[in-house]
């Protein structure tokens, strides 16, 4: 039961995945892509941590964990680029 969870919600992050990304090259203009590519990450991250629950595997917690942080910077400097500050 718990495996048959797992899969469908990897499923459904993988239909989140392919919506943010046909909205990352559509988006009209620069912050829509810049959420849809945070919004990728944060999905991409979901997905790493719902693998390592079907694996049993600790490490992809921490990959995972890095992954968010570094998200967090891009997203940061992305911010700052649109916005006009260096």
């Amino acid at each position: 039961m718990a495996e048959t969870i797992l899969h469908i919600s990897l499923v459904i992050s993988m239909f989140g995945i392919i919506i943010a990304t046909i909205r990352l090259f559509k988006g009209p203009s620069a912050p829509d892509r810049a959420i849809a590519l945070d919004t990728m990450t944060l999905i991409s991250i979901s997905s790493i941590v719902l693998v390592a629950l079907f694996a049993g595997r600790v490490i992809y917690l921490d990959a995972a964990m890095v992954y968010a942080v570094l998200s967090f910077i891009g997203v940061v400097a992305m911010a700052r680029h649109i916005e006009g500050g260096l």
